[in-house]
């Protein structure tokens, strides 16, 4: 598979909650980072604990894929039916068919407001 196939696997085999699956994308060292919240995952096994354990009653949608060599970036939106709509820009590192490298940054819709003063510039979306 080419970078961009494994990481579009990733978000279907997470949909699919296929544990099994993920972990075949992954390699045993992968080191995933999230900023926003100040936390780093090491290792496969922890990376597909946080993902199976996590709160049920989520979907995944894959917005889109860009990919420029080993590096694949993608977004994606998760809603949640009782923690809201996240949507997630993921920058992937993909070697030798499995996932290396990942830097993740959630962010909940509505959750930085537009200020005051932007609004003769901007529309709502």
């Amino acid at each position: 598979m080419t970078p961009t196939e494994i990481v579009t696997a990733l978000w279907d085999r997470m949909q699919a909650r296929d544990w099994a699956g993920v972990e075949a994308l992954l390699a045993e060292d992968v080191v995933v980072e999230w900023p926003v919240s100040a936390e780093r995952i090491v290792g496969r096994d922890n990376y597909l604990r946080v993902n199976a354990e996590y709160p049920e009653g989520w979907s995944i949608r894959l917005l889109r894929t860009v990919a420029a060599g080993d590096t694949v970036v993608s977004e994606v939106e998760v809603p949640h039916e009782t923690m809201g709509i996240h949507r997630v820009a993921s920058f992937w590192t993909v070697w030798d068919g499995r996932i290396v490298a990942g830097r993740e940054y959630w962010s909940e819709l509505g959750s930085d407001p537009s200020p005051p003063w932007r609004t003769d510039f901007v529309q709502p979306m």
